[in-house]
């Protein structure tokens, strides 16, 4: 299976935390989040290189959310801490080509999107 599937979006206070889970085939491919808010274009979230070494975060979620990978699970994470009312979006989990990509390289693979929703 190519397509990303996600898992773990769900509704938080904000100040909450929640995690995202996505199962990835293609362990030598970089993965990423983005995500959708309502009347608004999708936008970068995270990326991380396929050996976990290098990483990628958007300014607005810079020092709040972490991504990580297990490789032997074929999962990405998406740890989102300290959550505010203009994270509430739907998140999507993305594959791409390449084995290091930035926040400006485009995915090959996505997947469904997980609704993420911060009540304030």
């Amino acid at each position: 299976q190519v397509q990303p599937v996600e898992s773990g979006g769900g509704l938080v206070q904000a100040g909450g935390s929640l995690r995202l889970s996505c199962v990835a085939s293609g362990r030598t491919f970089s993965l990423g989040w983005f995500r959708q808010a309502p009347g608004k274009e999708r936008e970068f979230v995270a990326a991380i290189s396929w050996t976990g070494g290098s990483t990628y975060y958007a300014d607005s979620v810079r020092g709040r959310f972490t991504i990580s990978r297990d490789n032997a699970k074929n999962t990405v994470y998406l740890q989102m801490n300290s959550l505010k009312p203009e994270d509430t979006a739907v998140y999507y989990c993305a594959r791409y080509r390449y084995a290091v990509a930035t926040s400006t390289s485009i995915p090959d693979y996505w997947g469904q999107g997980t609704q993420v929703t911060v009540s304030s």
